[in-house]
């Protein structure tokens, strides 16, 4: 949170009536006691982008999607698998996806399907998705970097007023479902900055304007700062504010600028497009996200704005009960806004520049539960792409006829970030950086290419 001006009166205020508590929360945006410019600094010796810069927009849907009730229906297994949805044609000739994405299948040729990920571990958490690892099992010293910290560390902001690493993630009930990934071994540095709370929480977007101060009230506080993180310093061990000051710099640069602020304001944006993306649903259910139809138009506006890596999540798809009278409320919400976030990337001739995955951490078992649901099925699972300069307009891979298994063309997790990074312009053959220990890791195992069908 970003609170400039305090209560009035009482101990423990300055002269201008702000409390050091409040002052302090200046650093403080969102990874408990680091600061703001903790959380932006980037290796300096890779300097700013230019715009157009490259960007990827990940859409993680909690719980595990249900892959044979969306993108690859089983119209030939029996009615226990098959379900109650029809599948419909799309823009492109011979691809079918469920009747509940009308909008979607009209952007086809801007989407590639992949009805063939393999490699999903059965318990509830993101990592997968945004790190393309199993943190679980084998992690380094320092943690697994997700996504957007390996492009903070290696491509750094593409301006001054910009994260390159943005999180749109609610936390969540079930904690491991508004994890958007992390620093990891690379350091907080590149953590993402995060600007949605939980439940009962308020939203960093409330307070990420300076309210009735000054610049030079702020410098001047920014001065007091830096006096409070001399004595850090003094007391740190680690090396860890070492360089603070470029990057408190920076974090001025953020504060003052409204470029942040007017990314994630949608009354700044033509009416006729927020109606686009629909009306979302801000209630936290169970243990889930809300249904936030407006953070993928969000998402857009702030890659347009500079940053490089946006992750969301989106509702609670863990339906062991009720599937499909859960589908029929949260299917056509998300169609409604994907498609309206690819056709706004066409249309703003942002379709090569900007990457859109959409996937959960695993499927749903083929036959249908006695609660009318579908449980976990990590054997296989689907996600969509779009844009991003991909040979889109295709499915790859498939699975048999009840959709238990892939029996063509398997995709790991890895191998889809792979393409995400290739996207961004990373040449992964030249990527290497050392964890806690000092053993060389790279973003994804060696060996691991993007995917050929699609770059």
């Amino acid at each position: 949170m970003l609170t400039i001006l305090g209560r009035s009166g009482g101990a423990g205020q300055y002269c201008d009536g702000v409390s050091r508590r409040n002052f302090i929360k200046v650093g403080g945006m969102t990874l408990g006691t680091l600061s703001l410019p903790q959380l932006l600094q980037a290796e300096a010796a890779k300097g700013e982008g230019h715009r157009p810069h490259k960007a990827v927009i990940n859409v993680f849907l909690p719980g595990g999607p249900p892959h044979q009730d969306m993108w690859d229906l089983k119209q030939d297994a029996p009615s226990e698998i098959r379900g109650e949805f029809r599948p419909i044609g799309t823009s492109v000739p011979g691809i079918e996806i469920c009747e509940l994405f009308p909008k979607l299948a009209k952007q086809m040729e801007h989407c590639a399907i992949i009805r063939s990920v393999v490699g999903a571990k059965g318990p509830h958490y993101s990592d997968q998705c945004v790190t393309g690892w199993d943190a679980r099992n084998n992690e380094p010293a320092g943690g697994w970097p997700s996504m957007g910290a390996w492009v903070s560390k290696l491509q750094g902001p593409a301006g001054n007023a910009m994260p390159p690493h943005v999180s749109l993630m609610y936390k969540t009930r079930h904690a491991p479902w508004g994890e958007p990934g992390a620093g990891g071994f690379l350091g907080l540095a590149h953590a993402p900055f995060r600007l949605m709370g939980g439940k009962g929480e308020t939203s960093k977007i409330d307070n990420m304007v300076l309210k009735d101060i000054t610049l030079e009230r702020l410098q001047d506080r920014a001065g007091l700062l830096k006096s409070i993180d001399s004595l850090q310093r003094e007391l740190d061990s680690t090396g860890a504010m070492d360089g603070m000051d470029a990057f408190t710099n920076q974090a001025l640069g953020i504060l003052t600028s409204s470029k942040l602020a007017d990314a994630m304001d949608l009354s700044k944006e033509d009416p006729a497009i927020v109606e686009r993306y629909g009306t979302g649903d801000p209630q936290f259910r169970a243990d889930g996200a809300p249904k936030m139809v407006e953070n993928l138009l969000i998402a857009r506006r702030l890659v347009e704005a500079g940053a490089r890596v946006v992750s969301l999540n989106f509702s609670r798809w863990d339906w062991h009960g009720q599937n499909f009278k859960r589908a029929r409320q949260d299917m056509p919400m998300l169609d409604q806004a994907l498609a309206a976030l690819i056709q706004d990337l066409v249309e703003r001739n942002l379709d090569k520049d900007v990457s859109v995955v959409c996937w959960g951490e695993f499927g749903r078992t083929p036959k249908i539960n006695a609660n009318a649901g579908r449980d976990h099925w990590p054997r296989v699972s689907t996600a969509l792409l779009a844009c991003g300069g991909m040979r889109t307009g295709q499915v790859i891979g498939s699975t048999n006829r009840l959709g238990e298994h892939a029996v063509d063309r398997p995709i790991q997790f890895q191998e889809v970030l792979a393409t995400l990074y290739h996207n961004l312009g990373i040449d992964l053959n030249t990527v290497r950086e050392f964890d806690l220990r000092g053993r060389p890791q790279y973003p994804v195992a060696q060996g691991i290419e993007p995917i050929r069908e699609l770059v």
